[in-house]
Parts: C-alpha cells; sequence; structure tokens
C-alpha cells in the first residue's frame, strides 16, 4: 500500500493495523512533503512569525523563540507534552493512529521532513510499536497521547518488539532503525493530530459494520423462529415513509428470508410487537449512522488537521484540528447501537414467551422439567444496561473546558470513539444470545423451510450450539456463537 495523503481508506486502516499490511510512502507525497519542508525553512531562515514554530505553544503564542532555540524547542514540544496515563492502548490502535498521521504528514499540510513519515511507516512495517498510555486527550488534537510516538522516533520513550517492551532507542536498534533528530516543527506535526482518535474511529465503523450485519442475520432468525408477519418488510411500506436506511435493511431481511415457508405463506398473527415489525426502522437508522461516521471520518483520513498549516507559500493558524462532526457522529453510532440492542433484548423476550409464540415457556424441550432458557433474559438485560450506559453522549462531557488560556473548548472525540470497543463487544454477545434463542425457537416450531439465508444461519449457529434439550449451562454456547459471528453473517 502507498500512502499520499489522499486515498487513504477505513478498510486500510484495518488491514495495516491488523493483518500487518506493508505500506510506503509514495514518491509524490515525498516530493510535496518536500515542498512543504522548504516553506517552513524558509521561514525560519527569514525569522518569521509562525506559531509553535518561531513562537511558543497555548498561551505562550506571545512570546517570540530565540532563534539558538528552536530546534531544541522541537525536542521540548514532545517530552513536554509526554504526560499521558493509564493502560496502553491496545496495538491495533497505535497502529491505525500510527497510519494516519503518516498520511496525514504525507499530505504536505503539516511542513514535516519527510524522513518523519518515513520513519513512522518502517516502524509499521517492522512492527515496532510505541507504548502509548491511553489517557490525555479531549478531542482538540490527541498531543498528550502522540507525543508519545514522537519520543520513539528520537529514539526515547518506549516501544514494544515481538512482543517485549523496550526503552525506544533500543527498539529501534532491534528492528535495524535510526533514530531521528527532530527538525524545527517535526515534534509539533508529529503531535498536532487526532490521529488516536480517528484510529479509534475508524476499527470502530470496521467493527460495527460487522456487528450491523451479525444484527441483520439475528434478526432474520428470529422472524422465522417467531413466525413473524412480514407485511412490514414489503418495499411499498418503505415507500410509504422512505426512512433513511429503512429499505436497504427491509432489502436484505427479505433476502435472507427468501425461499422459506415464511416468506410463502405469511406468519401467524395480523400484527406482531414492535421489536418484530420494526427492525427494518431500527436497524435502517444504525445503518444510517454507519454512514455519517464514515463520511466524518473521511476528512479527518484524508486531510490536514494541523495548526499551523503549511500552504503553498505561507504558514497559517487554523481550527482544523477540531473535530466536532467526528464527535458527534461517534455519539450518533453509540445511540444507534444502543437502540439495536433493545430490540434485540426484546425479540428475545418475546421468543420466551408461550403466550405469543405458541411455543414451550422459555423454549423449554418437550416433556422436560426444566426451566430452559428464561435465565438469558438476565444476560440481556445486563448487556442491554451496560450498552445504554456507554451510549450516553460523550461529546456533552467535552462542553466548558477549563483553560488557562486560549485553548478554551474540546470536543470529546477520544471518548467518543474509544467506548465503540467495548459497546460493540457487548452488542456482538446480545446478537449471539438472540441467534441460540431464535434457533431453539426454529427447531421447537419444526418450520417447514427456511429461507436461503437463514437455513445456513441456523446451520452455521448449530455448528456452534446443539439445541437444548435439557437444562444445562448456555454461557459457553453464547461466546461460541459470539466468536463465530463472522462465520454467521456471511451467509
Amino acid at each position: 500500500m502507498r500512502l499520499d495523503g489522499h486515498d487513504l481508506a477505513i478498510e486500510d486502516v484495518a488491514r495495516v493495523a491488523r493483518d500487518g499490511a506493508p505500506v510506503e510512502l509514495a514518491p509524490d507525497a515525498r516530493a510535496r512533503m518536500a515542498a512543504s519542508r522548504a516553506v517552513v525553512e524558509r521561514y525560519l531562515a527569514e525569522g518569521l512569525p509562525a506559531y509553535g514554530l518561531t513562537t511558543g505553544l497555548g498561551a505562550r503564542v506571545v512570546e517570540r523563540l530565540p532563534d539558538d532555540a528552536l530546534a531544541e524547542f522541537s525536542r521540548l514540544t514532545v517530552l513536554g507534552r509526554s504526560h499521558s496515563v493509564g493502560v496502553r492502548l491496545p496495538t491495533d490502535v497505535v497502529r491505525a493512529a500510527m497510519l494516519v498521521r503518516a498520511n496525514g504528514l504525507a499530505r504536505g499540510g503539516a511542513g514535516a521532513s519527510p524522513e518523519v513519515a518515513e520513519l513512522l511507516l518502517a516502524l509499521l512495517n517492522r512492527r515496532v510499536h510505541p507504548v502509548m498510555p491511553s489517557v490525555g486527550s479531549i478531542g482538540a488534537g490527541d498531543i498528550t497521547l502522540l507525543a508519545h510516538v514522537a519520543l520513539v522516533l528520537a529514539g526515547d520513550g518506549e516501544a514494544e518488539l515481538e512482543g517485549t517492551v523496550h526503552a525506544g532507542g533500543r527498539a529501534l536498534t532491534e528492528a535495524g532503525l535510526t533514530p531521528l533528530s527532530l527538525a524545527p516543527k517535526d515534534g509539533l506535526a508529529v503531535i498536532s493530530s487526532n490521529a488516536v482518535s480517528v484510529a479509534w474511529a475508524a476499527l470502530g465503523l470496521v467493527d460495527a459494520r460487522a456487528a450491523f450485519a451479525s444484527a441483520q442475520a439475528a434478526a432474520a432468525l428470529s422472524l422465522e423462529g417467531f413466525r413473524a408477519n412480514l407485511s412490514p418488510l414489503d418495499p411499498r411500506v418503505a415507500e410509504a415513509r422512505p426512512a433513511p436506511g429503512q429499505a436497504a435493511c427491509a432489502a436484505e431481511l427479505r433476502r435472507l428470508l427468501a425461499g422459506g415457508s415464511l416468506a410463502r405463506d405469511g406468519g401467524r398473527r395480523l400484527q406482531d410487537p414492535l421489536s418484530f415489525r420494526c427492525a427494518s426502522q431500527v436497524h435502517g437508522s444504525l445503518l444510517t449512522a454507519l454512514e455519517l461516521l464514515a463520511s466524518a471520518l473521511e476528512p479527518e483520513l484524508n486531510g490536514s488537521g494541523d495548526n499551523p498549516l503549511v500552504l503553498a507559500d505561507e504558514i497559517v493558524s487554523t481550527g482544523n484540528f477540531f473535530v466536532p462532526a467526528l464527535a458527534l457522529a461517534a455519539d450518533g453510532l453509540a445511540l444507534a447501537l444502543a437502540q439495536v440492542a433493545a430490540l434485540a433484548a426484546a425479540r428475545v423476550a418475546r421468543l420466551l414467551s408461550a403466550q405469543l409464540t405458541d411455543l414451550p415457556q422459555n423454549l423449554a424441550p418437550p416433556g422436560s422439567a426444566g426451566t430452559g432458557m428464561g435465565a438469558l433474559l438476565k444476560i440481556t438485560g445486563a448487556l442491554v444496561g451496560e450498552i445504554a450506559h456507554a451510549a450516553s453522549p460523550a461529546t456533552l462531557a467535552s462542553l466548558g473546558h477549563p483553560d488557562t488560556g486560549v485553548e478554551d473548548a474540546a470536543t470529546g472525540a477520544p471518548l467518543a470513539a474509544s467506548r465503540l470497543a467495548g459497546m460493540l463487544e457487548r452488542v456482538n454477545l446480545l446478537t449471539a444470545v438472540e441467534l441460540v434463542v431464535a434457533a431453539q425457537a426454529v427447531d421447537l416450531a419444526d418450520v417447514e423451510q427456511l429461507g436461503e439465508g437463514t437455513r445456513v444461519i441456523h446451520t452455521r449457529v448449530r455448528e456452534l450450539a446443539e439445541p437444548l434439550r435439557s437444562d444445562r449451562p448456555l454461557g459457553g454456547d453464547v461466546e461460541r456463537v459470539a466468536a463465530g459471528l463472522a462465520s454467521i453473517r456471511a451467509s
């Protein structure tokens, strides 16, 4: 993969972060960075004012730096901001952040030396991962997080290599790399970015897309087990009120159910509970939230969020590092996931109700003296509670940020994006519970013929979890199905 500052896709981030895809700097990007760096060198030679280059940072912007302190200031910029605390960021997030920042540098607006981007990519290719504590950004540039990457570039800090954490300089040596002497503005160029927030959001989006597909598969199997009325999925229904995403989700559910007896003969009831009847509306809202986050990520993956920003022949101050659209889109995705989770839990409860399904209470096997699957409602309740708690808007918590000088606002983007991982783990567990319960309902209902898609879904669930024939622990079944969602949603 070649980085040129313009064409980095969300899927590319996951390929490099998780699959270790090799990456290099495109020749035109190197030339662009060299031209941008020439502007920086001219400002230095002529003593022109530029934020963070010839002046101090933050509230110290009014202070002019002495000429003999400019090189040292780049190093101090990093050392004075390497203050993050807490648990280490996961390796995939670190790798994604390094890639995103390298692509931002490749665009040229940062004015960094080309060697900075090349060393970042070399770290990725040789799997040298700076140790980055996770707490320290409020969404106005992930400066205190990315400073730990800049430390390693300069041979300081700590980095993980082949499972062992070394001093940064030793990790570079072990990988056959040489540390950089950060030239004026190089230190600020590495850290003046939202690359960590963007990395969290990009990986979260990849995982949320997969969770959406799994939720669709589970809803389809539940429709089969409940023998639901499919009229809400009629394309004419969506045309009557074309809500965002509804028609696409309904069409996918119809595809999964096509060829089955439910699609041919219709359901048992004139009107079903909302959790069945409104699946395409709620899932459509999630689909819309996924699209919104993707559109918010695009300018962050392939734009210049630098301050100051190097243009063709000048350096200007900007607010491009402020990312409220990204934070709000991540909040929206979290809220949409909570809605989907609540509906899934409701369908599980309905499937366990003999009054609504005409099946044994709690889907207990006929003739069994046990309680069946009723206790799984404790699991769904706990999961929905955790998901709902995590969905609280992070952007609200960022309002009214205190500061002693000019940095008096924040977006909350890191929190908005980082909490998606924990939410998605729980959403997938909830989806797995629904699949286990729906498969049991299908078996007890003795469905004449499943749809082309739901037949595959049911088969794959049964490969991971046997039917309940007498009471036994079901937690292992749920966890195996959650681990196997990739094969189930591929139907």
